[in-house]
């Protein structure tokens, strides 16, 4: 049996040894039931990196799109917004 893949009752009988390989192994693991896949448990910080590279690439492909789409901003004028909403910020922060 591969050590990444689990039955379902070692959840209950065996959470402490399934929470450590997840955080030793950073890879997760899958439990089973009834000898199929049913749910996938993955060590927190891995997670949160995994859901944080997602948005990244959200991001990414909304830009890329938007470039592919012509709507653009001369790089300058995007300075002078992000200075203006900054000085915005600093004069409501006094």
């Amino acid at each position: 049996m591969d050590l990444n893949i689990r039955p379902s009752a070692d959840l209950r009988n065996k959470y402490n040894e399934i929470s450590k390989q997840c955080r030793n192994t950073r890879e997760a693991v899958i439990i089973t039931v009834n000898g199929r896949g049913d749910t996938a448990i993955l060590g927190l910080q891995d997670y949160k990196q995994m859901k944080a590279e997602l948005e990244l690439l959200r991001t990414l492909a909304e830009a890329e799109e938007d470039v592919q789409n012509g709507r653009l901003k001369p790089f300058e004028e995007s300075v002078d917004v992000l200075r203006e909403s900054l000085m915005n910020r600093k004069n409501e922060d006094v």
